[in-house]
């Protein structure tokens, strides 16, 4: 099935945004990981997971819509020094990914294409999630002080 060039062009603008946060998740993982912070290694480790699926389900909508997906268009990352303000980055990165989605949805309806709308929909939930548990994480610094927030990440994950 062939797509009219904004929604192709619309997705793989997406698709870099994706690839992008897979990028910034996997290094802050692996920063908490060296740092013994082995909760939140796992957990962000798994919002990495997610962005890799979404991107996952963008170059499959891509590629039958007729499409190319640019795989090689990563965006600026930005790598936190320490834990605060990895979620703060990371938080900022989310806020302009459910934002692009609301985007992508209006101009998906605008062009009648209503697969995509609803591909975009579930993943624009996904990113939802993803805002929520990072602005969960800053209220709990905010709350136990930075201190006993990152003693709590020593704890193995379930």
């Amino acid at each position: 099935m062939k797509s009219k060039d904004k929604i192709l062009e619309m997705l793989n603008d997406l698709l870099s945004d994706e690839l992008t946060a897979i990028s910034q998740y996997m290094v802050h993982s692996e920063m908490c990981d060296n740092w013994g912070y082995s909760k939140l290694h796992h957990e962000v480790e798994e919002r990495a997971m997610d962005e890799m699926k979404h991107a996952e389900k963008l170059i499959a909508r891509m590629l039958f819509l007729e499409g190319k997906p640019t795989m090689s268009e990563l965006k600026r990352m930005h790598i936190g020094a320490e834990v605060e303000q990895q979620l703060e980055n990371d938080r900022i990165a989310e806020e302009g990914a459910i934002a692009a989605y609301q985007s992508a949805i209006k101009l998906a309806f605008e062009q009648g294409d209503h697969g995509t709308r609803l591909l975009l929909e579930d993943i624009l939930k996904d990113e939802e999630e993803h805002i929520d548990w990072i602005e969960m994480q800053q209220d709990q610094i905010k709350q136990m002080g930075f201190g006993n927030y990152l003693s709590q990440q020593m704890r193995k994950a379930d």
